[in-house]
């Protein structure tokens, strides 16, 4: 083989681990990012679940006022 042959693979198997490298750094990032991903929709999940359960109350409050004014305003009418 000559030199410049050498030189040639040599060259070779250095892009090969470079790329080798640079596909095991972004294959690293994916999986933070997923992971991060799915940080993030369980934090969605759980404040969507709070918010249905803060908008169920806040209805139950309303009718319950609304059944107080009603109950109020039949005291006033019968003294």
């Amino acid at each position: 083989m000559s030199d410049t042959s050498k030189e040639i693979i040599v060259e070779y198997k250095d892009q090969v681990r470079l790329l080798r490298e640079e596909n095991a750094d972004l294959q690293d990032a994916c999986k933070t990012k997923d992971s991060a991903n799915k940080r993030c929709l369980q934090k969605l999940e759980n404040a969507n679940e709070d918010l249905e359960q803060a908008n169920k109350k806040i209805k139950e409050l309303e009718n319950k006022l609304k059944d107080m004014k009603q109950t109020n305003k039949q005291l006033l009418e019968h003294p």
